[in-house]
């Protein structure tokens, strides 16, 4: 089952939905920014997110956060650029596909975000013991958004 979230058929008039499956990203960095950008609207997630890739905003790390430093204002955080992107496709995906049910653009909020995880993949170990003593396996995740009218 690729959704989770069940809708009432009500809601699924006033819902639009995207969902990525297996990207190629770090589940835990993913997980932080879908807690980030739950509850806002969506061009504030997504002016919020394309400052996190410039580096002018960072994303508050909440569960995962051993050995990770603390940024101004007192939270440990980091600026996970490559998961904003993917989460700014995601979220323009929705977006559009709120725009074909004929639903409001500047009413959207961000009703469920959520990353699970998906395969893992070994990767290849350096031939000659050059590099790496053990490779690191690459991480796929699933991301799921739904965005409600308000």
């Amino acid at each position: 089952m690729p959704y989770s979230y069940k809708l009432d058929e009500e809601d699924e008039k006033k819902t639009s939905k995207a969902y990525g499956k297996e990207v190629n990203m770090s589940f835990k960095k993913s997980n932080e920014v879908c807690h980030v950008i739950k509850g806002m609207k969506i061009d504030a997630a997504i002016a919020y997110l394309e400052k996190v890739i410039k580096k002018e905003a960072f994303v508050p790390f909440r569960r995962y956060k051993t050995k990770i430093g603390h940024k101004t204002g007192g939270k440990p955080g980091k600026y996970p650029a490559k998961v904003a992107k993917k989460v700014i496709e995601l979220l323009k995906n929705a977006k559009a596909n709120a725009g074909y049910k004929g639903l409001n653009d500047e009413r959207l909020k961000i009703e469920h975000a959520t990353a699970n995880k998906a395969l893992e993949f070994p990767r290849v170990k350096p031939k000659g013991g050059r590099g790496s003593p053990r490779p690191h396996n690459m991480e796929l995740t699933n991301i799921e958004i739904i965005l409600r009218e308000y």
